[in-house]
């Protein structure tokens, strides 16, 4: 398997688990409602770039195929704060808020990191269409990175100096 077909399973694997994550921190912050409303939208962008990516990667005879959007992930975060809950050692909301958004934050840089190289190998191959994917793409994966790490900024006084 050559390089190109690499990155666009590294993107398309990576998009898959940006849109778990942010539809599982929707659920769970659904109280949050910049975080909830936000979240939603975020992960409809990385739907989007799902598609693209399997429309770009058919033509390299290659298919990617994205599962259900059940958010799976979530619900195992979920049981596993309803176990810690009965145990008597549920976290504080804002420290688990917080922690989403680092994760939210770094999945968010490593699909930045992937749409970069796709961008850089699609530009030493002179591929426009690929170049036009990651042109298209990344800018939204730059803003969703630059909201949570925002929201981290935000937040992260208020969370930390109240407990």
């Amino acid at each position: 398997m050559n390089g190109i077909k690499l990155i666009l399973r590294a993107v398309h694997h990576g998009e898959q688990h940006l849109v778990r994550e942010l539809v599982a921190v929707a659920e769970r912050h659904h109280t949050e409602h910049e975080i909830h409303h936000v979240a939603t939208d975020l992960a409809g962008w990385s739907r989007e770039h799902l598609q693209q990516v399997s429309d770009t990667a058919r033509d390299y005879d290659l298919a990617l195929t994205s599962p259900p959007d059940a958010s799976s992930s979530g619900f195992l975060m979920t049981l596993t704060e309803q176990a810690a809950e009965r145990a008597g050692c549920r976290p504080e909301p804002g420290l688990l808020l917080l922690r989403d958004l680092r994760e939210l934050h770094l999945s968010a840089s490593n699909n930045s990191l992937h749409w970069e190289m796709l961008a850089q190998a699609a530009q030493a191959t002179k591929d426009d269409k690929l170049l036009e994917l990651a042109s298209a793409c990344h800018p939204q994966t730059l803003r969703q990175m630059r909201w949570a790490n925002t929201m981290i900024k935000i937040l992260c006084p208020q969370i930390l100096t109240s407990l």
